[in-house]
């Protein structure tokens, strides 16, 4: 169950293995509001002082190049990916990067300026600029997926059919019209507006997140500049701002954490004004000239994270039955490992620890004495 990139490749996994696949979705497949959608998302490998989930980044950044050939499609820019930290900071990531197996240069706060001048970065930051690194194009990897399993056998994708319950003991699944599908395996890929699917004691332990998202067009004098501007995950700044250049085609996307907040529900889409104007203000001190002539277009998204972690949540549904709460992107830059992960969970296979906290040790089992008070 689900239209995002969890669901598709999982099932792309599952069909490699020589399975039968349904796919389902109260949607469209790919389904344009799921968590996944969106014109782009960074793929880097540094993730600082964590040795393990760098390590299992560049296994993803491998698997993706994998998957373009696969698919016949492109859709990995190889633009690279800054980080901005403190030059002691940079230095051990650059090291860890290099243990790890990637490629990367350190950046001191002079080059960085030199080689960036429509960036303002301050206070004597210095960078790592990874090579194996850069922009997924979001929407064109779920296009990708859907484009391929259409032509293979064994599949069936069911669109605009929500699902109502699920049963992961017997592999059952109702459909909103009172159909029931039988399967060997189930998943349930949650997205936000699907969290009723699981049991009340997991479901109210998810918290509900909304991003706001600027979408920019560049001035016509930078653009060889930015043409040349790495995916840059982490600007340096206390609010936690973040971008995405313009590449292939799409806009330039600004955010930050200050723009992400809890929320009850899913609402509308539409940016309130003010959380607009609160990213033009932080983004007006890190790219010189940039204005709200700059913003062509704004967006809320939302996404869950399971409360206890802050990440992504797997649980067991009996049976050969799972449910994979995704956590923003994050997730999708770890979905062909994730999606490998699921697909042998699901056939019966112990699958390979890959770094990742949430898929490395045993999902939580929802008939337990633990989770029963919860």
């Amino acid at each position: 169950m689900g239209g995002g990139v969890i669901a598709l490749l999982t099932a792309v996994e599952c069909v490699l293995d020589g399975h039968r696949v349904t796919v389902v979705d109260q949607g469209p497949i790919p389904h344009s509001r799921a968590t996944s959608f969106d014109q782009h998302r960074i793929l880097r490998a540094l993730h600082p002082a964590d040795p393990r989930t760098t390590a299992a980044a560049l296994r993803a950044h491998r698997r993706w190049v994998e998957l373009e050939e696969l698919f016949l499609t492109r859709f990995y820019e190889q633009v690279g990916s800054l980080t901005v930290l403190p030059p002691a900071a940079a230095t051990d990531a650059a090291a860890m990067l290099a243990d790890a197996g990637g490629h990367a240069r350190e950046l001191t706060a002079a080059g960085l300026a030199d080689r960036y001048p429509h960036l303002h970065v301050g206070g004597g930051l210095g960078a790592v600029l990874e090579d194996e690194a850069g922009v997924l194009l979001a929407e064109r990897v779920l296009a990708a997926c859907v484009g391929w399993l259409k032509w293979q056998r064994g599949i069936e994708l069911i669109e605009h059919r929500a699902v109502t319950a699920v049963d992961g003991e017997s592999g059952s699944v109702r459909l909103v019209d009172g159909q029931v599908l039988h399967s060997d395996a189930v998943l349930v890929a949650v997205g936000p507006w699907s969290r009723d699917l699981l049991p009340p004691s997991i479901a109210e332990r998810l918290t509900l997140y909304r991003q706001s998202l600027l979408y920019c067009r560049v001035p016509r004098q930078q653009s060889q500049a930015w043409a040349a501007t790495p995916a840059i995950p982490a600007l340096g700044t206390e609010g936690g701002a973040w971008l995405i250049p313009p590449v292939a085609g799409t806009a330039l996307k600004l955010t930050s954490a200050t723009a992400c907040r809890a929320v009850d529900a899913i609402t509308d889409y539409a940016t309130d004004p003010y959380w607009q104007r609160k990213l033009e203000k932080e983004f007006g001190d890190i790219l010189p000239g940039f204005g709200p002539a700059w913003v062509t277009a704004a967006k809320d998204a939302y996404y869950s994270a399971f409360s206890p972690t802050g990440g992504p949540l797997l649980v067991a549904l009996g049976g050969a039955g799972f449910a994979y709460a995704a956590c923003g992107g994050t997730s999708f830059k770890f979905a062909p490992l994730i999606a490998r992960s699921l697909a042998d969970r699901m056939t019966g296979r112990s699958p390979s620890p890959i770094g990742l906290g949430a898929l490395d040790g045993p999902p939580l089992d929802v008939h337990t004495p633990q989770l029963a008070g919860l």
